[in-house]
């Protein structure tokens, strides 16, 4: 795979997720935004790394933390959302200002 088809498919993951983000008010989408603007960065990291240094192996360790860091924000997004969901009875983002604090 070359570098500028995984550019390609990173920037309509990035297209995706920014319009999935900015287009939606129920939290689950917003974080289904987040999560593919995240995977079109790591995306490009890869495709980068690949492309400058196809020996080395330490970019590995940081995708890894990226990985990890998307997954921390899905667990905690989603416990946020449930426990909106169960108090409330919506996930619209129009109606989380009581989350001030």
């Amino acid at each position: 795979m070359g570098l500028y088809l995984a550019l390609g498919i990173a920037a309509v993951l990035f297209g995706i997720g920014l319009y999935g983000v900015l287009s939606q008010t129920n939290l689950v989408m917003i974080m289904m935004g987040i999560e593919l603007i995240l995977g079109a960065a790591m995306l490009n990291l890869v495709a980068f790394w690949r492309f400058l240094h196809p020996d080395s192996y330490a970019i590995q360790m940081f995708v890894l933390v990226v990985m990890t860091v998307m997954a921390l924000e899905a667990a905690v997004g989603f416990a946020i959302a449930t426990q909106r969901f169960r108090s409330k009875g919506s996930v619209e983002s129009e109606e989380t200002s009581d989350l001030k604090g």
